[in-house]
């Protein structure tokens, strides 16, 4: 995403004010991803420090590191517009005790980048899943965890870092990655389903949040991604786009209308009510894991759910419980 609006000036200064701060805040449990308000102090040396820029990151380091991590997350309530995002003391702070961070990149999580440079460390460790999967930086969706090939890649470059960090852990580190890649394949089955019993459904989006899985699953997006592009990066789209999108509803040329959820405004909602007026089942889809009762596993396979069941009966599915 490209809507950030917290300054590098602002990013700096944060991390300033968190060296002249002490550390007294408590330690959450590892498997948690807490939001940045209840940001915790670097844990016993005993424990490997990490954190995920977006808590879909910071839960497969957590189940990799498991007891021998401290995971925060920066990203990570599915409530709010994370591009809205503004950097405090207290990030600043985690970032520069973090001895692992993962992070997205494709200029979705730019703040992370400014707040290690604003405070480096050679011997911090930091996962960039671009990076991982050989992305240009003109790649023009970011949403790189709703790609089946991401988190397989995430989870092998944690466990290796983790292994560096702790050695005598490595088989640990190991172990808990094989298991992560195991718990998929249910996922990757339901996606293969899917596609067989509903290849090419035809689908409207607003962004393109979820187009990786959309793709993933055989669906054809009729919404133009320059349309999706302009939504996403604030920009106001041409008026025959926003014509074009409204004769998919009217004329009920889609199955499915996803539409990002955790980010909306008055032409989304429009949109979004024009699907619902022409009897298009709806699925919401989040930038940031749903929680709490979700982790990476059931969060896709309950977002591939909700698609099954708006083209196959019809039914919207607007949150995930």
């Amino acid at each position: 995403m490209s809507r950030w609006p917290a300054t590098l000036g602002a990013l700096v200064a944060a991390v300033v004010i968190a060296a002249a701060c002490g550390s007294s805040a408590t330690s959450s449990p590892a498997a948690s991803s807490g939001a940045p308000s209840a940001l915790a102090a670097a844990p016993t040396t005993a424990i490997i420090s990490a954190v995920g820029a977006e808590n879909q990151y910071g839960d497969v380091i957590a189940q990799i590191g498991g007891r021998y991590v401290h995971v925060t997350s920066i990203l990570s309530n599915p409530n709010t517009d994370p591009h809205t995002f503004e950097a405090s003391p207290s990030v600043a702070r985690v970032i520069s005790s973090a001895q692992l961070i993962v992070q997205n990149g494709l200029g979705y999580d730019d703040f992370m980048n400014k707040l290690e440079s604003a405070s480096p460390n050679s011997q911090r460790a930091v996962i960039t899943a671009q990076s991982l999967l050989k992305l240009p930086d003109s790649t023009s969706n970011p949403h790189l965890w709703y790609d089946p090939i991401t988190m397989p890649a995430v989870a092998a470059a944690v466990a290796g870092d983790l292994a560096q960090l702790q050695p005598a852990h490595a088989a640990y580190f190991a172990a808990n990655a094989k298991a992560f890649d195991v718990s998929l394949d249910a996922w990757l089955a339901a996606i293969a389903r899917f596609k067989t019993d509903f290849p090419g459904a035809p689908v409207a989006t607003t962004e393109p949040v979820g187009d990786y899985l959309l793709e993933a699953a055989g669906m054809r997006n009729l919404t133009p991604f320059g349309l999706q592009a302009d939504i996403m990066n604030g920009v106001d789209p041409a008026p025959q786009a926003i014509a074009f999108q409204e004769e998919l509803f009217s004329r009920r040329k889609v199955n499915v209308f996803v539409y990002n959820q955790q980010v909306t405004d008055s032409l989304t909602q429009t949109f979004l009510r024009d699907a619902k007026k022409h009897g298009i089942a709806v699925v919401g889809v989040y930038e940031t894991m749903p929680t709490p009762g979700f982790d990476y596993q059931s969060w896709m396979m309950a977002e591939l759910n909700a698609l099954s069941a708006a083209v196959a009966h019809g039914t919207s599915t607007e949150t995930l419980q």
